[in-house]
């Protein structure tokens, strides 16, 4: 797993948190807050399993040339 990844995955998780902590206290900014670290979770993992599928992609081609 890449470390991008697994960055990603805390975002999203602390994101969920803030959401939740924000409905419970009646705070609009805290779960909006939490919904776009949420976001940026989600696209910081994206990215990770992007660079990740792409090392292992050229990772099999050079494999292939020896």
């Amino acid at each position: 797993m890449d470390r991008d990844e697994i960055k990603g995955k805390f975002e999203k998780g602390k994101g969920k948190v803030k959401e939740k902590a924000g409905e419970i206290m009646n705070d609009p900014d805290l779960e909006a807050s939490g919904e776009a670290d949420q976001i940026k979770g989600e696209v910081q993992e994206g990215f990770g399993t992007a660079k990740r599928k792409t090392k292992e992609t050229v990772d099999e081609l050079t494999d292939d040339e020896d």
